[in-house]
């Protein structure tokens, strides 16, 4: 494989896959609306990404260049790649499916027979098969079957912390990211070759490394933020620093990762050494990852398949313990932020017709359920 055209050069693009791609020796076509950065990106061909772990090093991605997603110069890449990946947020994924849809009928009238394959690189469950329906619903029908044959929809888990940047040395383009990573690709997805790129890992049990993220490092994340907007904390960095929410996340990411290890036998010892990976990786002196940033879209957030409701169905289903878990609930529902219009949405929410309509609305627990009442309980205590 030798190109790619990459959905999103913002931090997560630009610092994750788009410096993976390119390490592995492809050459990387960002697609972006941002026009100052895609003016940047083609002009400079080059980009630092600081980093960060133990220690701080500065590597140099090079062999890259950006287009306009909106423009016909990203039709014309997808007509000649040989591969498609994204980071542009599971909301934008509906937008740029027409675009993708018009790539690949352009590329087939072309005469393009060679194997494409793309890969949504979502904080999102299934978020490639979510993209491949949004796709073939503007993608013209005559071309259905041959899409079928010659495209790959690739789902995918990815994991790295890639705060907002905050540029140094007046260099817009430099990212910050954290050392470990995490790009799991389910295996049976692809069309033709599976093209080797290191740090992507192939595995034909997809959903098992999906929830172990979800109800890890997602659910760890977002509980650490909401008990740290609580404490008046700024920072996931000063909330886990803190032994009573360090010790709460903990328990959050046990009572979820019970779950995990019932549902797909995960090493429970394996899996408790993951979790003190991530607890580590939440205190890294490098990164400065604001607790509003990590609350955001609390509603989405409560949604019955993201990272609080659907381990604790899990522990409903499977009967373990869960007050930790309901406590990371209740405190989302006080994550008040007057720039986020979910976070407003949710107040209004709760004020017009109090916690249990609220979860039930949000979260589809039913109001009348014992957990919710616990929630409520927890809710009126904090």
């Amino acid at each position: 494989m030798k190109n790619a055209v990459h959905f999103g050069a913002g931090n997560i693009g630009r610092g994750f896959i788009g410096k993976l791609l390119a390490d592995a020796d492809v050459a990387v076509t960002f697609a972006d609306v941002d026009m100052p950065l895609v003016d940047q990106l083609s002009h400079k061909q080059e980009y630092k990404v600081k980093v960060v772990g133990t220690e701080c090093q500065i590597d140099t991605v090079t062999n890259v260049t950006a287009v306009n997603s909106a423009s016909a110069d990203v039709i014309e890449r997808i007509i000649h790649t040989d591969l498609v990946t994204t980071a542009v947020g599971p909301n934008v994924l509906d937008i740029i499916a027409k675009t993708i849809a018009t790539g690949i009928a352009k590329r087939f009238e072309a005469g393009n027979d060679k194997p494409l394959n793309i890969i949504a690189c979502e904080n999102m469950v299934r978020g490639t098969s979510h993209l491949k329906n949004e796709v073939y619903g503007h993608l013209d029908s005559q071309w259905h079957d041959k899409a079928d044959a010659l495209v790959g929809f690739v789902d995918s888990a990815v994991d790295r912390i890639v705060p907002p940047a905050q540029a140094a040395n007046n260099d817009p383009l430099e990212v910050t990211v954290e050392s470990f990573s995490e790009w799991i690709v389910d295996q049976g997805q692809f069309k033709g070759e599976i093209p080797a790129i290191e740090g992507m890992e192939k595995t034909d049990n997809l959903m098992a490394f999906v929830e172990r993220k979800l109800f890890t490092l997602n659910t760890g994340h977002c509980i650490t933020a909401y008990l740290g907007c609580l404490h008046g904390y700024n920072t996931i960095r000063e909330a886990i620093e803190d032994d009573a929410i360090r010790a709460e996340v903990k328990q959050a990411m046990q009572e979820s990762g019970e779950v995990l290890i019932r549902r797909y036998g995960f090493d429970r010892e394996m899996h408790n050494a993951y979790i003190e990976k991530i607890l580590g990786r939440f205190a890294n002196p490098y990164l400065v990852d604001e607790v509003d940033r990590v609350g955001r879209q609390p509603i989405r957030k409560l949604g019955a398949s993201d990272r609080l409701i659907k381990p604790l169905l899990g522990t409903m289903e499977y009967s373990t313990e869960n007050k930790t878990l309901l406590k990371g609930i209740a405190a989302a529902l006080k994550y008040k932020n007057d720039t986020d219009p979910q976070a407003v949405e949710l107040q209004q929410s709760l004020a017009d017709k109090g916690v249990r309509e609220t979860l039930a609305h949000y979260t589809g627990l039913a109001a009348e359920s014992e957990q919710v009442a616990q929630i409520e309980a927890i809710y009126q205590q904090l």
